[in-house]
């Protein structure tokens, strides 16, 4: 095993357990390290600091563990039991839903990882080579940690790694016929992870969409950025009057149209294909209810201020023609972009248009995504639930 000794003014970030080591902070020559290799990371006097996934990149070194421990089968049995004993303490599967996050990367201590299961299949996107090169640790782990319950293990990772690494996606335990029904909040969900973005949903609006429900009787919706039309699904169970699903790709409208046909909701919903921001300059319609979850419009700091100023706009259209009374969801997944900025920039927005605004809830991801104390980079959603006069 390879050591990467750490500079003496570098140290402090480590002690304090964050789990990132930045390329910056090593002293030691990693030329011939290769990408995802195992590094034991020791301070300016070689005493023991970590032990982690090495990558030539600006976060050279996932860690993932601050013992001095061996990252084997046992290693692995053990982080993915704890991950999933937690979501089941939790309660979060249940019979109406069984759909979540197992294993949330830092969040869970285990740095570039992530495994999202729906319905008795679990889909594992690696972050990081190293990751990748424990699938077979991963799988074990996972086939350890639930035994029958689990149906198959599907590894997609080619769009998450480095374009150097050549990447497969495919079924490495079991195999399941996609799309697979899945079931959030008694709603059932049609889940691609084959052809679908991401690992086929995005789990991390779950709480935030039953909490659209439970304001959405009677209301008229417009849900923008609708993928495949998670929170037009949770106000049409509870009764809506009328909702409206945008998204500038006929795919995620084709899959909206798919879930809102399998819950037999179609009398009161209809999809458009439009460019949103385009779309919410004039709105044709008056709507009770404003959905804003755009994807990330800045995944870098040298992008903030145009992502900031996107958000911006895209408020101010929503703020300026939502009916008097109306509520907005709106939600920034971009991490560059923390609360407070987000927050003033909503702000910024109902300044510009002219009219009076209620912070009615502050809204962030959920249990199943938790944030590593050490690591706060990991608190990457953030929303608002704001009232317009």
């Amino acid at each position: 095993m390879k050591t990467v000794q750490i500079h003496r003014n570098k140290v402090d970030a480590i002690l304090r357990k964050h789990p990132w080591i930045f390329s910056g902070a090593i002293t030691s020559n990693t030329d011939t390290f290769s990408d995802g290799e195992i590094v034991t990371v020791v301070d300016a006097k070689n005493n023991f600091l970590a032990r982690g996934h090495f990558q030539h990149a600006t976060i050279a070194v996932r860690v993932l563990t601050f013992d001095d421990l061996e990252l084997n089968q046992a290693f692995f049995n053990d982080k993915i039991a704890k991950a999933i004993q937690l979501r089941m303490s939790l309660n979060l599967i249940t019979k109406e839903n069984t759909i979540c996050r197992l294993i949330h990367g830092e969040g869970d201590s285990l740095p570039g990882l992530i495994v999202d299961f729906y319905n008795g299949v679990a889909v594992v996107q690696c972050h990081s080579i190293g990751m990748y090169n424990s699938i077979e640790l991963i799988t074990e782990g996972l086939k350890n940690a639930f035994g029958k319950q689990l149906k198959a293990i599907y590894s997609k990772s080619s769009d998450t790694l480095p374009t150097r690494t050549e990447v497969e996606d495919a079924y490495v335990f079991g195999k399941c016929t996609t799309p697979h029904q899945a079931l959030e909040h008694g709603v059932k969900i049609n889940i691609d992870w084959v052809n679908g973005q991401k690992t086929g949903f995005f789990i991390d609006q779950r709480e935030n969409r039953y909490l659209l429900g439970k304001y959405a009787s009677g209301k008229k919706v417009l849900n923008t950025f609708c993928y495949s039309g998670g929170f037009s699904l949770l106000a049409l169970k509870n009764n809506a009057s009328l909702v409206h699903s945008l998204d500038s790709s006929k795919k995620a409208i084709v899959l909206t149209d798919e879930n809102v046909t399998l819950n037999e909701f179609n009398d009161r919903h209809a999809s458009i294909v439009a460019d949103a921001m385009e779309y919410m300059k004039e709105l044709p319609e008056d709507y009770d209810i404003i959905v804003l979850d755009p994807p990330a419009f800045a995944k870098h700091r040298d992008k903030r201020h145009k992502a900031i100023q996107g958000y911006k706009r895209l408020n101010a259209h929503a703020i300026r023609q939502i009916k008097p009374g109306g509520l907005i969801f709106t939600f920034s997944c971009s991490q560059v972009v923390d609360k407070n900025m987000f927050t003033n920039t909503i702000i910024a927005a109902a300044i510009e248009s002219g009219r009076n605004v209620r912070i009615i809830e502050q809204l962030h991801q959920p249990a199943d995504h938790p944030i590593n104390a050490f690591h706060p980079e990991g608190e990457y959603l953030k929303g608002l639930v704001i009232q317009v006069d």
